[in-house]
């Protein structure tokens, strides 16, 4: 099967991302890291960092060895695996990886040069900090793009023996098994950052804050640099993991759902088509990035319109660029299948601005909650969560009337037959193309989180280094915005999970045919009594021999089972991050305590213990959560088959998605509420009303930080995990 000229947009479109990834981070670097102290603090910062991480990846690297002699075991033992599979699992997790690394070593180089960019100007410092957080945007694109295409090329020359359309659903199931090695470095990426972060963060805010009275990122603070460190591995490192898989995973289940919904030369195209558009999203976020700049002095509202424009100008010309190209791929129904596209982007656009309303202090709901402060710490928790239940409304409902648009868009729509075999995999298949869409700009959404933590570690480095107190007001600007952004790229992320969730779905039911034809069936015998070729059976076909529907107790089971893995999930974070902050809390108070002159600034505390603290606690309590996520699905596979794992996904997708979206937005308005009140409004620092919010902050970082966004990855992992055991399932399942 020959390879079209255009396909050799996408891997140059990744070249060109990671070309300008490269070209930010040398600017970068050609800036001054301010004084010999500032240069200190960033280089210990760095080395905490590093250190983490190097440890984080020896630990990886046996649990995935370990997987990898499974798949090999499914593959060449028992024949009920692709033989490609474990490569491609390997080489997911390989460039995930590297894109955290890549994106974190970029921001520990990037704080103290941002907080020395500040004392010149606001625009100077943003200009730093978000460029900087482009590298991240650009590599994770840009990989994932190489990755994807060097897959279809390698699978192109060696699948052979079959006949074009076979080949191309054996390529694009295939290359899905690298999204679960990407999903499964993302998630120990999250949880394992998340925990370190929350840990460091807490026991500083605590005993520092709260009990020592003494200001955020206070050099006197034993816990100031781990807390500095887990800004890094947890909303850096783990983040570029996090949306690696979610950008991949979209456009793998979106080919992989039109290898299977066209025929002829249009199969092809289908599975080409997302590449395409995620290959022009990345040309034009490079153009978008360079249009973020502000004015001296902007407002909050200033600086996100600043982020916005940029943003907005890339999702527009995208929203322009998808109809030329699926107009140039002359595909079936182009016109239609471009608006679900559109559909995508607006649902994305719409989730984040939903979620900017609910935690930026500019709006209400913030500052309803820091006027709750006023009655002390309980009513900021209880007026935090309420929120957070409400604000999960607007997402859910907009991701609802994304799903039926794009569906309807992809099918003409056909009301009349818009549940035929046909209709559905074409509908299922805008669903998978809108979540291209949502994630289409990731390039510059992406900068815009992943600023974030780099203006936080600009504000910590500016306290350390006791920089004019301008400086510091400068960078709790560019934080705040932070705070912001990170908590729209949070819903934005979230949001994006709930779109490829389903079109894994789909994709699920397609790899069950070819497990099937891997252990020698032919055939399948439907309700009625017909019996029905494999290679020519439908998706309502195989529901309907696996009997998958509410009134199938396995499909029930399977439902329960989704839904409580998104809650013993959280569960095993949280507290996890509530050990660990313990052991935390207790050693800044040993330090405050056993060493003299800490709190007159006359002695240096033990930094290195609290960093080794978080280090040992995260990669410990990573590890089951992490573990139980895999497991999951290949145990409700073996006891109740197809149909429980249908379910599994469904009770993952309804209840982790919803549970993801409160959770994130409670803790973006507990932060920003304590923000709002550092600003001097209610008291100002060091208040009672500072204290109650510093409190709610607390409880809300393991929310926001830690078990929140790692649950757009279990949902997804999930998936992922069910696809590529889904050879088992159909061989060895009990029911």
């Amino acid at each position: 099967m020959s390879t079209p000229i255009l396909f050799w947009l996408v891997p140059f479109a990744s070249l060109v991302a990671l070309f300008f990834a490269w070209y930010f981070f040398r600017g970068m670097m050609r800036q001054s890291e301010g004084t010999e102290r500032m240069q200190q603090i960033a280089a210990h910062v760095r080395a905490g960092a590093m250190a983490y991480l190097r440890q984080q990846y020896k630990v990886v690297a046996i649990v995935f060895l370990l997987l990898a002699l499974f798949f090999a075991f499914l593959a060449y033992g028992l024949g009920v695996q692709n033989n490609w599979v474990p490569f491609a699992f390997l080489t997911g997790g390989l460039f995930s990886g590297l894109a955290g690394y890549i994106g974190m070593r970029t921001a520990t180089y990037a704080s103290a040069r941002t907080a020395h960019a500040a004392g010149q100007s606001l625009n100077s410092g943003l200009r730093v900090a978000f460029r900087s957080g482009a590298v991240m945007g650009l590599v994770v694109v840009g990989l994932g793009l190489l990755d994807i295409s060097v897959w279809y090329l390698v699978l192109n020359h060696f699948v052979e023996g079959v006949t074009d359309s076979q080949k191309l659903m054996i390529i694009t199931t295939t290359m899905l098994t690298f999204g679960m090695g990407a999903s499964t470095q993302a998630l120990f990426a999250r949880v394992g950052g998340g925990i370190y972060t929350k840990a460091a963060d807490v026991g500083a805010d605590l005993v520092g804050k709260v009990e020592a009275g003494i200001p955020e990122d206070d050099p006197r603070n034993p816990a100031t640099i781990a807390d500095n460190v887990g800004d890094n591995v947890g909303d850096v490192a783990g983040m570029g993991a996090d949306l690696y898989e979610s950008y991949c995973g979209s456009i793998l289940a979106t080919a992989a759902l039109g290898a299977a919904a066209f025929a002829g030369d249009m199969q092809l195209k289908a599975v080409l088509a997302p590449m395409l558009i995620a290959a022009v999203g990345i040309l034009l976020s490079v153009i978008g990035i360079f249009l973020v700049r502000t004015k001296e002095g902007a407002n909050m509202k200033q600086l996100l319109s600043a982020l916005g424009l940029g943003v907005n100008v890339s999702a527009v010309l995208i929203a322009v660029l998808t109809f030329v190209i699926l107009y140039t791929l002359q595909l079936d129904n182009w016109v239609g299948i471009s608006f679900s596209v559109i559909v995508g982007l607006l649902a994305g656009i719409i989730i984040g601005q939903s979620t900017e309303y609910y935690t930026s202090h500019s709006y209400k709901p913030t500052k309803r909650i820091a006027q709750s402060a006023e009655t002390g710490p309980a009513t900021v928790i209880i007026s935090g969560i309420g929120m957070g239940m409400i604000s999960t409304a607007i997402p859910v409902l907009t991701i609802s009337a994304a799903i039926i648009l794009a569906y309807l868009c992809a099918i003409g729509f056909d009301f009349a037959h818009m549940l035929t075999a046909a209709s559905l995999s074409q509908g299922l298949y805008g669903i998978g193309i809108a979540a291209v869409g949502m994630l289409s700009t990731l390039g510059i959404t992406l900068a815009t989180d992943a600023y974030g933590p780099i203006a936080d570690n600009a504000g910590g480095n500016a306290e350390m280094s006791g920089l004019d107190p301008e400086v510091r007001k400068r960078t709790d600007a560019l934080d705040a915005l932070g705070n912001t952004t990170a908590a729209t790229g949070k819903g934005f992320a979230i949001g994006s999970a709930a779109l490829t969730a389903l079109a894994l779905l789909a994709s699920y039911i397609e790899e069950v045919k070819i497990g099937l034809l891997h252990i020698g069936e032919t055939s399948i015998t439907l309700s009625n009594g017909t019996v029905k070729a494999i290679t020519d059976a439908n998706i309502l076909d195989f529901v309907d021999y696996y009997h998958i529907s509410m009134m199938n107790p396995n499909v029930l089971i399977g439902v329960f089972i989704g839904s409580m893995m998104a809650f013993l999930f959280c569960g095993l974070t949280m507290n996890a991050v509530g050990r660990a902050a313990q052991s935390m809390v207790e050693e800044v108070r040993r330090q405050f305590r056993e060493i003299k002159g800490i709190l007159e600034g006359k002695a240096t505390p033990d930094y290195a213990r609290c960093v080794e603290i978080s280090t040992k606690g995260a990669q410990r309590e990573m590890l089951l959560p992490s573990i139980l996520a895999i497991v999951a699905p290949v145990l409700t596979g073996f006891i109740f088959g197809v149909a429980g794992v249908m379910g599994l996904l469904v009770g993952g997708l309804g209840a982790g998605f919803v549970l993801a979206i409160f959770m994130a937005n409670s803790g973006g308005a507990w932060d920003n509420a304590k923000k709002f009140i550092e600003e001097g409004n209610h008291g100002g620092k060091g208040s009672e009303c500072h204290k109650a919010t510093v409190v709610g902050d607390t409880v809300g970082d393991p929310f926001k930080d830690t078990a929140g966004p790692s649950l757009n990855i279990l949902i997804k992992l999930m998936s992922m995990v069910s696809i590529v055991v889904a050879g088992l399932t159909v061989a060895y399942s009990l029911m």
